[in-house]
Order: structure tokens, then sequence, then C-alpha cells
């Protein structure tokens, strides 16, 4: 390994329609879900295949893609960082999350038409 660095890609389907806001400045940011699947054999050689559910986020110009052609379901391949960070909730709570932030966004599957 030449150099290491903060590098995710995931194919996956996704959860929902992305939740589209507009910050200041008119710039865009999309917020949404997509499930990978892993299939093996266990020590009883039954297949089982494990669902991990990954939070994305996209800004400016991938996430105006993400609000045009992404749909419920859609297939996509996606390159990006992990990010962490944390917030307090009305309780006073401090809770935190780790999202992957998408820099390139492919969408492998069918297109379907939104409805």
């Amino acid at each position: 390994m030449y150099t290491l660095k903060n590098k995710v890609q995931l194919i996956g389907h996704l959860g929902n329609v992305p939740e589209i806001k507009t910050i200041a400045g008119g710039k865009k940011v999309a917020s949404f879900n997509i499930a990978t699947n892993e299939t093996y054999r266990n020590t009883k050689g039954e297949k089982v295949t494990e669902t991990q559910w990954h939070r994305l986020v996209a800004w400016g110009k991938v996430a105006e893609i993400a609000e045009k052609h992404l749909q419920k379901g859609t297939e996509v391949a996606i390159e990006g960082k992990l990010v962490s960070g944390s917030y307090t909730d009305k309780q006073g709570n401090k809770k935190y999350i780790t999202q992957v932030q998408v820099n390139e966004l492919l969408i492998t599957g069918d297109k379907k038409e939104k409805a």
C-alpha cells in the first residue's frame, strides 16, 4: 500500500428516496440510506444473507443528481469517505454518527421512472 486513505466503495439499493435540503447559498445536500447484502454459508452449511444499512450524504452536484435520478430500490455504486460527528439530542444526551460522504455516484441498476 503506497498510501493509506479514508476511502469507501459500496454497491447497494436505496431504502428510500433521498431527503434533499437546500442550505445557505443555494447549495444542496442529499441524505439517503443504501442496503448492501453479503451471502455466505454458516457452519451448518446453510445459506445466510446479512444486510447492512449505510447512511450516506452527498453535496452539491452529486446531491442534485441524487435528487433527479434516485428513488427507493435504485441500485447504485458509490465512492466516498467516512465522516463522523456528534450532536446533543433534546434530552441532553450526546449522540455520535458515522456516515459516508459520497464523492462519486453511479446508477448501476435499471433506471425507473419517478412517480
